[in-house]
């Protein structure tokens, strides 16, 4: 389907826009309720409907906000898993599939892709975004954008910026210097926007040096509109919305979800006092009504999606991202698999972990698990036995289960663990306290492994844990989650009908206490200081010589391949690497060809070397091509600070050419001539910056984070109890939203509770009206802090009756 140019209707929409009045365009810059934008019935607009959709469509039935209770639908892998496929056209047919749900199901704009780096790997919603490497999350996110779009469907790249913890992610202030910023999250943003055209953009949560990023207009205006050229329409992340009128005249034309107007009056009130200009208002109206138009020409006459053949491209994808960690020749398995009896041991392999926990989940339309699937590809050739080993939902073992697994892995060929991290270990709305399994499945695989049958262990998770037993295990299989049809994938891999195609988009850390990141994280309730600057993954390990457990890009194969013949043509910054890729081996398979740079000399600190080009080779066995991967400006870039702009350094750059960040097969020496002048910089000494070093990085001095009193409307729930009537607010909001709770659909599911429980108390006051469609009423919140702070306390037990309704 052909989709319209983004500027196609601008005079249509500024037209529609000039024929309204002041309240009709401020009605248009919130939504109609929790997923549609309002319309404009005069002008034939019908609201348009979004929807979550990062992996997979969650279309809710009527206007609520639960997790549970979508519309089916393909449940594809989940980005982390997605992004170890190192393949951009195959997240374009997985954008394209995604699209044409949406399509059918009468959603216009899909709430995804995610793309905040990965900081840190305990952070909770690791799982939804792609990588720790901007040039490859951005790389993958605009594919991603490319496939939905193609369908004539809106994607969302979000949240843009710096979301990198739940905790407190709804008022926390990330601190970053410049550099950092736009080296690192910003450039895969600026990839992602520039390469794929999104219809839309979503804000994020948190501050950002001071700001929140939907008051940012730096952010908003100045790079994502004026540097990148987005022309698109710019949303509140859930109850993200800080200051409307900030908001507005920043760029941010969209509060999601409706508030029932809750902040419209302050929009009106401030254009009738000339602290916002109408024109300001109509710009942000006529990129609603843009969208609106866009919506309506892409939305008749779509045939059902092909569910089947959906399910189909979600178990090539799930194999595709399934990364072989290690392996002493055990797999695969083959048709003899296990001499006659596999033992299958795991409750996640009858229950699969298959998505992540939090707002992007996803009902699917059928759902296949590791436990079935062996038993029928191998009927006939061998017996496969199962024993859970642990609750699924808990991760606990017990003496009878583990003696149940014992008794099945002890008796069989091979022994198939499947471990991983339940819901309740890692979600949106909180971040993991550690990297280790549960201990019930550290346990199992102890005792497993204790009987001296061979043991294959595959592992079900959203982002890198640590394996204290890896050494002993004859395989590991990194099947991060994947979604619906992820245990036949499986099967396709541990038996050899499929290749496991993935290799880590992030790095496994041997110990949490290694990264610099996580002395500042998730750091302070108001405050992140991302002291650190780009040292994250594969950048801190190697620069620091710090080995990785598992490496960025590392991933074994069924064959074996051999990448030499580097050469590297061209001149100046427009380079051509070119290398010949041979299948060594016996049967076909693929390589990711991964080009890192490394400067000798700079007068700014560097990483020892960053990911520039990549490429996935499929080769049939004894096949060999010859890749070439192109290098231009943006490769060699930096930012100055000083001078605010992209330059080059001239000088002798190394060309390395490898399998993973470490497993280096050729390198060369390139000179580069550029007449940029780059300022010198500070250079920390050590891989956190101190406090002086900190301030000369950011230009100031580091601030301190915001004290708890007086109480405000962005003061978190988790604060009133600082004084006694805070105290007795905290206990009414905590009971009216766990009645809430109780009342929906998500009671039940431990991680929604979890996840709830956390958003409740780390939110914004303000938050409260916003996500509660108006109720109580802005004015009942800043009424009660009127109260907390001292003022009009002969009003409080009013205000406690309505905010307990």
């Amino acid at each position: 389907m052909s989709t319209p140019a983004q500027d196609d209707h601008p005079n249509d929409a500024a037209r529609i826009v000039a024929e309204l009045d002041l309240e009709a365009k401020v009605a248009l810059l919130s939504g109609a309720d929790k997923w549609h934008l309002e319309g404009v019935p005069g002008a034939g607009l019908a609201p348009a409907m979004v929807a979550d959709g990062p992996h997979g469509l969650r279309k809710m039935a009527g206007n609520q906000l639960s997790l549970g209770g979508s519309t089916p639908a393909t449940c594809f892998p989940t980005a982390v898993t997605l992004a170890a496929s190192w393949d951009p056209e195959l997240l374009e047919d997985v954008g394209a599939a995604l699209g044409r749900e949406a399509r059918a199901q009468g959603v216009d704009v899909v709430l995804g892709p995610g793309l905040n780096l990965k900081r840190h790997p305990a952070g909770g919603r690791n799982f939804e975004y792609l990588s720790e490497d901007p040039l490859l999350a951005g790389t993958l996110a605009a594919a991603l954008v490319r496939g939905i779009q193609s369908e004539g469907v809106g994607a969302c790249l979000k949240h843009l910026a710096a979301n990198h913890q739940e905790r407190f992610r709804m008022v926390v202030d990330t601190i970053v210097d410049e550099r950092t910023l736009r080296e690192m999250e910003l450039t895969g943003f600026e990839i992602a926007v520039r390469t794929s055209r999104p219809w839309t953009v979503m804000s994020a949560y948190n501050r950002l040096n001071g700001t929140y990023c939907s008051d940012h207009r730096w952010l908003l205006s100045e790079v994502l509109r004026e540097e990148w050229g987005f022309d698109g329409l710019v949303m509140s992340d859930w109850g993200g919305m800080n200051d409307r009128v900030a908001a507005i005249q920043a760029g941010c034309d969209l509060e999601m979800p409706g508030s029932n107007k809750a902040l419209d009056r302050e929009v009106l009130l401030a254009a009738e006092q000339g602290r916002i200009a109408e024109a300001e208002i109509d710009r942000c109206a006529t990129r609603v009504v843009e969208l609106l138009i866009r919506a309506a020409a892409n939305r008749a006459g779509e045939a059902p999606a092909d569910l089947d053949a959906h399910h189909a491209l979600a178990r090539r994808a799930a194999a595709a991202g399934t990364v072989l960690l290690t392996n002493d020749g055990t797999l695969p398995l083959g048709d003899g698999a296990a001499a006659g009896h596999l033992a299958v041991v795991g409750a996640f392999a009858a229950t699969p972990r298959f998505q992540g926990a939090g707002s992007s989940q996803v009902v699917p339309t059928r759902l296949d698990d590791l436990r079935t699937a062996p038993t029928t590809r191998l009927r006939g050739r061998a017996d496969v036995s199962y024993a859970p080993g642990y609750d699924a939902a808990t991760g606990a073992t017990t003496d009878q289960l583990l003696a149940e697994a014992v008794t099945q892995a002890s008796s069989a060929g091979v022994a198939i663990v499947v471990v991983g991290l339940p819901g309740r270990y890692e979600s949106e709305g909180f971040d993991r306290e550690h990297l280790a399994l549960p201990p019930g499945h550290t346990q199992l695989v102890e005792a497993v492994l204790a009987t001296g049958t061979p043991t294959v262990v595959v592992l079900q998770n959203g982002a890198p844990v640590v394996l204290p037993w890896a050494d002993r295990a004859a395989a590991i299989v990194e099947a991060y989650l994947g979604g619906q049809a992820g245990g036949s994938a499986l099967a396709d891999v541990l038996v050899g009908d499929a290749e496991p195609g993935g290799r880590l988009a992030e790095s496994f850390p041997a110990a949490v206490s290694d990264l610099p990141a996580h002395a500042n994280f998730p750091g302070h309730p108001k405050q992140v200081e991302h002291r650190e600057g780009a040292l994250i993954g594969y950048r801190f390990h190697d620069t620091a010589s710090v080995p990785a457990a598992f490496p960025f890009g590392h991933g074994l194969s069924y064959t074996t391949f051999a990448i030499d013949e580097l050469e590297v043509t061209g001149e100046g910054t427009e380079r051509t690497v070119e290398v010949t890729v041979r299948n060594t081996g016996e049967r076909a398979g693929s390589e990711v060809v991964q080009v890192y740079l490394r400067a000798e000399r700079s007068v700014l600190w560097r990483p020892a070397k960053e990911l520039k080009a990549s490429a996935k080779v499929r080769l049939e066995a004894g096949e060999e091509q010859r890749v070439s991967l192109p290098l231009d400006r943006r490769a060699f870039r930096v930012y100055d600070v000083s001078t605010q702009a992209w330059v080059v350094e001239a000088g002798t750059y190394e060309v390395l050419v490898g399998r993973s960040s470490t497993d280096i097969a050729a390198r060369t020496t390139i000179e580069v001539d550029s007449d940029d002048l780059v300022t010198p910089g500070t250079v920390p000494a050590g891989a956190i910056a101190t406090d002086e070093e900190f301030a000369a990085l950011l230009g100031h001095p580091v601030p301190t984070p915001d004290p708890v009193l007086p109480f405000h409307r962005n003061s978190p729930v988790s604060d009133l109890p600082e004084t006694p009537l805070g105290t007795r607010v905290h206990t009414a909001l905590l009971a009216a939203a766990h009645r809430r709770i109780e009342g929906s659909n998500d009671a039940a599911e431990a991680s929604s509770r979890q996840m709830f429980e956390a958003v409740i108390n780390e939110a914004p006051l303000r938050a409260i009206t916003l996500l509660g469609g108006g109720k109580p009423p802005i004015r009942v919140i800043d009424a009660m802090l009127d109260v907390l702070n001292g003022r009009a306390r002969d009003r409080l037990g009013e205000l406690l009756a309505q905010l307990r309704r």
